[in-house]
């Protein structure tokens, strides 16, 4: 793929930084509506997103669905908006983070019936546990569930997503100084639980 900037050509290496690139493919997304730019996009962040919302559903069905969701979403507001965007990243988890919400808004106004878990997982999810599944990571997720939904967030974005405090800051709408303050709590919360244990 090749970018125009007045008179200069970029071509995007492997040398390049995600960061640059990321600020090309969005600029030509944002400019010419470029769909090719928007898939290397959703390439970059797809298995971020699918992560963070598997994380907060618990069900791969839904969080495939709600990723989805978060990047038709995402492509109508780029190409039909003019508002600044400084980062992707935060601007991808925003979205991800309110179809989160708007999900469990939803599932709150209908009924649901649960079959049991183990018809629930099919053939792939029980591959997908045995390779991926840690007894002690499944017990610190157990416990990061624990915490209120606020500490959660943050320990998620920070550790799991390895997000600097400016771009949580930025995904969650609040002050760096504010976003580290909760981090230090939720840590704090993290050990009491895990001390309890």
């Amino acid at each position: 793929m090749l970018f125009r900037c007045n008179t200069f050509l970029f071509y995007p290496s492997i040398y390049m930084n995600l960061g640059i690139k990321e600020k090309l493919w969005l600029l030509q997304v944002r400019t010419q509506k470029d769909p090719e730019a928007f898939g290397y996009l959703y390439d970059a962040y797809i298995e971020k997103i699918y992560r963070f919302v598997y994380f907060k559903v618990g069900s791969r069905e839904e969080a495939e669905d709600i990723a989805s969701e978060v990047f038709l979403k995402a492509w109508g507001y780029l190409i039909e908006n003019d508002k600044e965007i400084k980062s992707f990243a935060g601007f991808v988890f925003r979205v991800a983070r309110n179809q989160v919400i708007d999900f469990y808004r939803a599932r709150g106004k209908r009924q649901e019936f649960f079959l049991d878990p183990e018809m629930e997982i099919g053939k792939e999810d029980k591959e997908f546990r045995r390779v991926e599944a840690n007894q002690e990571l499944e017990k610190l997720l157990l416990t990061i569930k624990q915490l209120k939904q606020e500490y959660q967030e943050v320990v998620l974005l920070r550790y799991v997503e390895e997000m600097s405090i400016s771009e949580i800051a930025e995904i969650l709408s609040k002050s760096t100084l504010n976003v580290r303050v909760t981090l230090h709590r939720a840590g704090k919360k993290l050990r009491e639980l895990v001390g309890a244990e």
